[in-house]
């Protein structure tokens, strides 16, 4: 089996769920988050149409999140209240989100990672505090995260929009990763 697919609690027995894609492209004025639908518990399938990918902030910010379900929800109920508490400030929310992330004992034991974007702003989230922006307009984050970045870096010079590349390097991804599937949830924002 491989441990990859999954990771174990501290007691070193109960398998958790882990793997996924999710892919954030900014090209032409417009920032897509795309996310697939595939939960694994080690070489198994749980469930097919798992949504990822969501909307914060009264639809002005989309998130998409790989790792352990419940843990990715605590961490996008935590950022709705930093984005109300700092409304408009995308960043300045991620930032106090990753030091309370990194500082509180509860969710220092988080097991997730997010990409989260709004008009002007796309970013990537740890548990190690990372608040990261990619140098071009393409991030990704999971097991098949690289499959699906390298390809989205391939398709971003070609006349391609955003959601168009998301979706054919999210196909490739799902092509390659066993842990990615083809069923996606996919977010748009315009920058207009």
């Amino acid at each position: 089996m491989s441990h990859d697919a999954f990771r174990y609690d501290d007691r070193g027995s109960v398998p958790q769920m882990h793997a996924t894609t999710i892919l954030m492209v900014r090209k032409g004025g417009c920032v897509v988050v795309g996310g697939d639908g595939q939960v694994s518990l080690g070489q198994t399938i749980v469930k097919g149409n798992a949504r990822k990918v969501r909307r914060l902030a009264k639809g002005a910010v989309i998130g998409g999140f790989a790792g352990a379900t419940a843990d990715a929800f605590t961490l996008f109920e935590r950022l709705e209240a930093k984005l109300e508490q700092y409304p408009g400030q995308l960043t300045r929310a991620c930032v106090e989100l990753t030091k309370d992330w990194r500082t509180d004992r509860y969710l220092r034991r988080l097991e997730a990672m997010m990409v989260v974007a709004d008009k002007e702003v796309s970013l990537l989230l740890s548990g190690s505090g990372d608040v990261l922006e990619p140098e071009s307009g393409v991030m990704a984050i999971g097991s098949g995260g690289n499959y699906a970045l390298a390809a989205a870096r391939a398709l971003e010079d070609t006349d391609l929009d955003a959601e168009a590349i998301v979706r054919k390097a999210m196909a490739i991804a799902a092509e390659i990763c066993v842990y990615t599937n083809g069923n996606l949830v996919i977010e748009a924002l315009d920058q207009g």
